[in-house]
């Protein structure tokens, strides 16, 4: 009788999350960061990068991909990578940049900078996906790397949760377009308020879902008249 997917699934041993940074330390690099965005397919709001150093061969169970923790998880887990790590940095990209670069080379940026912020300077990068970076630090990109490397995983939850901290400071601002709850993915209930009530001053407007109304809308943007307020 042959396994299911599922069933196959529960056999399967998880995955080292140590394994890329092992290799690496192991071929005499220090301070290997971990890199990962948040916000690339949303229509509002900045993309958010993080960059995390964490002590050498120490493990954190509660540190895995941010997709796949709950809200209070995350927020846990925010708080012991930043005290944990030996050095950690956060970075953003505007949603006026991303719609004058594309919103991949806008998180690209986002990590550049989230880099460039790091003290003591990295000596090799683990990046989550595909695109490398434009730097001199040696570095390895990752398909999945927040489910497969812990500094990865690691930046994954600080980018995660900085930028969701940012969308609820957002709603308090616009909150006709419930940015608390869909954090400006292009939700059914986002949408009808796009067509509803035009678009604010956040959103990216060379986004498809966003062009289109802002290309139908006779009405001006719903006005910015308030300072962000950042306290969660």
């Amino acid at each position: 009788m042959s396994r299911t997917s599922t069933q196959q699934d529960l056999w399967e041993a998880p995955p080292d999350m140590l394994h890329f940074e092992t290799a690496r330390l192991a071929k005499g690099y220090r301070h290997i960061a971990g890199l990962d965005e948040a916000g690339r397919g949303p229509l509002a709001g900045p993309v958010v990068a993080a960059a995390v150093i964490l002590p050498p061969g120490e493990r954190y169970p509660g540190i895995k991909d941010s997709k796949q923790l709950r809200p209070a998880q995350r927020e846990k887990a925010f708080d012991l990578i930043r005290e944990k790590a030996l050095a950690f940095s956060i970075a953003e990209v505007s949603h006026e940049e991303i719609d004058a670069l594309n919103i991949l080379v806008a998180s690209r940026k986002a990590m550049e900078r989230a880099v460039r912020g790091l003290a003591p300077v990295p000596g090799f990068l683990l990046i989550d996906g595909i695109v490398p970076l434009e730097t001199e630090i040696p570095q390895q990109c990752i398909k999945k790397g927040d489910q497969r490397s812990q500094s990865v995983a690691a930046a994954s939850i600080l980018a995660k949760v900085t930028r969701d901290r940012l969308m609820e400071a957002f709603h308090r601002r616009y909150p006709q377009y419930n940015f608390k709850q869909n954090k400006g993915y292009g939700t059914r209930e986002h949408m009808e308020a796009l067509r509803t009530h035009g678009a604010c001053p956040i959103h990216r407007r060379t986004f498809r879902g966003v062009k289109e109304v802002l290309t139908a809308e006779t009405r001006s943007p719903v006005p910015d008249l308030r300072p962000l307020d950042r306290t969660p």
